[in-house]
């Protein structure tokens, strides 16, 4: 007997229900029956500013909540029907979802399906020293604005009828992330020798080229490696040598790592304070500030900002 993988699987139970989808709803899947286009996302760092542009014109569902951590995710059944169900799908890409690519790549044939990071230009992506892509783009407000703008467009082909509206709502929110630009340059006022921003992984690079910030993370580009002795050993050093004041655990990662580093450094007679949490590859619970992308965004730069500064004599 032949033997599949859980990723097959899932594969062709997502062909199955593409099918019966098509079946049920014949060539009438413009629109539902609330008459909202059923947009499905991977990431809340999407879904959030669409609901925001699109408006009652569609209804956005996110797979991936608070806490959740794209870069190990495995489809469930349920996120299965959901995409089965939707009428267009976006994802980050970059390699962020890496076990869901399967999934995009079959569902192509069937609805859009579209990898909003593919609208960014290669010469501004983030590389590590593998040549591995930075996929957290959401961190750079106008990288952000070319991938947001990317899934704007396939939304105004799939409802021409309503593109000004669209494009009306886009730039008002685009308004808003440029007033949000200007809010994060007060992170410049953090003396240079207090500018190292140490995290759980390395999740902040496009953060810190936009805030001129030096990034240390524990981790590499994906949650998936494990953090090594020497590599705790390493950012002790780095906090010791840079007098870092504080460091900062991530919503989405354990904070075992983090804390292990504050540990070793107070050994060594180095005080540093646990800056607080950020948000990295998950936002907060929906219904809070911190559930939206400009919220989430917001609390970065200002847990960062204070804790920074807070070294400051």
């Amino acid at each position: 007997m032949k033997c599949f993988s859980k990723g097959w699987i899932l594969i062709l139970i997502l062909c199955l229900g593409l099918f019966l989808t098509a079946c049920s709803s014949g060539e009438s899947a413009n629109h539902a029956s609330d008459g909202k286009i059923k947009i499905v996302t991977t990431i809340a760092q999407i879904a959030e500013p669409l609901q925001v542009i699109g408006g009652d014109l569609v209804e956005v569902n996110s797979l991936m909540g608070p806490s959740v951590d794209p870069h190990l995710y495995n489809a469930t059944h349920g996120d299965i029907t959901k995409i089965a169900g939707a009428e267009l799908v976006f994802y980050n890409g970059l390699n962020l979802e890496a076990n869901m690519v399967g999934i995009f790549e079959e569902m192509k044939a069937a609805k859009p399906v579209v990898a909003v990071g593919d609208a960014v230009p290669e010469e501004l992506l983030l590389k590590d020293e593998k040549g591995s892509v930075d996929p957290h783009i959401w961190f750079d407000l106008e990288l952000w604005k070319l991938a947001l703008d990317e899934a704007v467009k396939e939304l105004q082909k799939y409802a021409p009828e309503r593109s000004d509206l669209l494009a009306k709502n886009k730039e008002a929110y685009f308004a808003k992330m440029d007033d949000l630009s200007e809010e994060s340059k007060k992170l410049s006022e953090i003396p240079v020798e207090h500018r190292y921003l140490v995290t759980a992984h390395d999740a902040f690079g496009y953060f810190g080229r936009m805030h001129d910030l030096e990034v240390i993370g524990l981790q590499g580009l994906s949650t998936d490696s494990e953090i090594g002795v020497s590599d705790i050993r390493s950012t002790i050093e780095i906090i010791k040598q840079y007098n870092v004041p504080a460091v900062f655990v991530e919503s989405s990662i354990n904070e075992s790592s983090i804390k292990a580093v504050i540990e070793g450094a107070r050994e060594e007679g180095v005080d540093v304070e646990l800056g607080g949490q950020l948000y990295s590859d998950a936002m907060g619970k929906a219904g809070t500030e911190e559930g939206t992308y400009l919220g989430m965004y917001r609390h970065n730069v200002k847990t960062i900002y204070e804790a920074l500064m807070g070294g400051v004599n």
